[in-house]
């Protein structure tokens, strides 16, 4: 640190130039994440120095992250739902995954995810000493059941399904997954970060509902993440976890007695109330019509761009879901160095390799006709 104090223009100077070496978003197609709402960053700016940790001192802030829970919980079927206001879909299946390993006291459990799982997975089997097992995919990229099926054994203390995967926007049998949890007697834990803010808002020309069933409404279902800050438009970070009921966030609990609540079932102590703040905001806003209009765009240019891709031979490896489009192109990792020279920034699945695209509401129609441009000279060029 340096000893002289800089005045606040100099400052600024120097964070503006920083801030110029960042990738704008509007060339960005790999990102879950965009420019939040504007009244989002308002309220976040209101509440920036509120601390949700100490709740008894922010009375009104802890109220608007309680609120908050109870209007994901309503979108996701449960408005009875127990949970808090996460740094994002890490941290939610950290904790659900935290919450399911003390409730079953086994000396060596294992979870059960599909190979399509985040990586969030890997972190925790690490932090929680958990086996995490991985079930293979079927040919429409959904987790296959019997895979699943055939990793259960006496140690298993839960399973995993993902609605909205981060590399193809499939949505995992979650009904199914229900079933075999509840017949094997574990724990289904269900990652819809991206999915969560998607699913109830696609348009109903797209499927039948019974398609995308994924919440509490299946009765297997008994904690689920979803992510404000990726298609809720809320900022960085702002994650959701939810349980069914209030008995397993309790077993999260802690004490702490210099604080003005007795217990804690949070991961990280100190925790900002902007976030729950922009999050309820937002929510309040946009509603559902607003979701449903922003959802409904992305999900028009999604289609668009998959049908310009087809004209230039280039194939979808299935037909989006979700506004995630995973193409199947020659080389992925070359089309997308080429594509980044280019100017654009995309990124590649694992296994099955393919370009991975995510269409963003920061996306254009403008610039998705010159990316598709773009990448049909990439694909033809080889």
């Amino acid at each position: 640190m340096n000893r002289d104090c800089m005045d606040e223009k100099a400052i600024e100077s120097i964070l503006n130039d920083l801030k110029s070496e960042d990738t704008p978003y509007e060339r960005v197609l790999s990102s879950m994440c965009t420019y939040p709402h504007p009244i989002a960053v308002k309220a976040c700016t209101q509440f920036i120095g509120t601390n949700l940790g100490d709740p008894g001192l922010f009375a009104g802030t802890a109220e608007i992250e309680r609120e908050v829970v109870r209007m994901m919980g309503a979108l996701f079927n449960n408005p009875d739902a127990h949970g808090y206001i996460t740094t994002g879909g890490t941290e939610s299946n950290i904790q659900a995954m935290h919450a399911i390993r003390n409730a079953c006291k086994n000396t060596a459990p294992n979870i059960i995810v599909p190979e399509s799982a985040h990586f969030s997975f890997d972190k925790l089997g690490d932090l929680l000493g958990l086996d995490v097992r991985k079930a293979d995919l079927d040919s429409d990229l959904k987790v296959d059941l019997g895979s699943v099926e055939s990793l259960i054994n006496k140690d298993t203390v839960g399973i995993v399904g993902i609605a909205g995967t981060t590399e193809f926007g499939q949505i995992d049998p979650i009904r199914e997954l229900s079933e075999l949890a509840m017949s094997k007697g574990v724990f289904l834990h269900v990652d819809a970060a991206f999915g969560g803010f998607v699913i109830p808002f696609l348009p109903k020309a797209h499927g039948h509902v019974s398609e995308f069933e994924f919440d509490f409404a299946i009765p297997g279902v008994t904690s689920l993440a979803s992510d404000p800050h990726k298609m809720g438009f809320s900022v960085i970070p702002s994650g959701g976890l939810l349980f069914r009921d209030h008995s397993y966030l309790s077993r999260l609990s802690v004490d702490t007695p210099y604080l003005t609540v007795t217990s804690q079932q949070t991961l990280t102590g100190t925790r900002s109330g902007a976030s729950a703040a922009a999050a309820y905001a937002v929510f309040k806003y946009l509603g559902r019509a607003g979701y449903e209009k922003i959802v409904g765009r992305c999900m028009e240019l999604t289609r668009e761009l998959v049908a310009r891709a087809r004209e230039f031979n280039i194939k979808p490896l299935i037909d989006p879901v979700m506004n995630v489009v995973a193409l199947d192109v020659p080389d992925a990792d070359l089309a997308r160095s080429e594509l980044k020279k280019r100017g654009w920034i995309v990124s590649t699945t694992r296994e099955p390799r393919a370009l991975r695209l995510v269409v963003m509401p920061h996306l254009t129609r403008e610039n998705m006709l010159m990316f598709t441009d773009d990448l049909g000279e990439v694909v033809k060029n080889g």
